[in-house]
């Protein structure tokens, strides 16, 4: 069974000519299988077409990450990345967290009904007025540097804003109270 190796790598080799018009035969046959095809009219427009699009959402994705950085506000004609309490200091940072997660906690605490729609109106449009007015100080403390009256205004703004909350609790509660005597008083009659 052993075969010697370097006998089966003998090869005779016999030298045969093609055919004359073998190549174009060939070319011929490759043609029919795989056609080549004509080049588009409009090539120029879809380059125009590709190049307009890479730079739409180019800038698309330069306006989303310039909104991410920071919150951006147009002054008189000039863009001022706004500035916060925790920006400033690290202290002021825990104090605007907390005011912030309270007024959070404590709007999610009312519960919004038809009996109570119009004191609650009323109490959102003082808090808008509210965070407005916040916006502004911070707009300023951005332009202006942190100085004690802005530091001390944002964070009265803050505690307004809490109170005013507290406030809206109250009288809700004072107002669920006086419906549920009046129905308590109209259900013993």
């Amino acid at each position: 069974m052993a075969q010697d190796i370097r006998e089966l790598f003998k090869l005779e080799v016999t030298e045969e000519k093609m055919p004359n018009n073998h190549q174009k035969r060939f070319f011929n046959k490759l043609e029919d299988a795989l056609p080549v095809q004509k080049k588009n009219k409009f090539i120029w427009f879809q380059i125009a077409a590709s190049i307009l699009f890479f730079m739409g959402l180019s800038f698309g994705a330069f306006k989303y990450f310039q909104q991410e950085n920071g919150v951006n506000n147009v002054v008189a004609n000039k863009i001022v990345t706004t500035k916060t309490l925790g920006d400033v200091s690290p202290g002021l940072k825990k104090v605007e967290d907390y005011y912030l997660a309270s007024i959070n906690l404590e709007l999610s605490k009312v519960k919004y009904t038809n009996e109570n729609k119009d004191v609650f109106d009323g109490y959102l449009k003082q808090l808008n007025v509210l965070n407005k007015e916040y916006e502004n100080l911070t707009i300023e403390l951005s332009e202006n540097g942190p100085s004690e009256l802005t530091v001390n205004a944002l964070i009265d703004n803050l505690k307004y804003r809490l109170n005013l909350l507290y406030r809206l609790r109250e009288q809700l509660n004072e107002l669920n109270t006086s419906e549920t005597n009046s129905n308590e008083g109209l259900k013993s009659i």
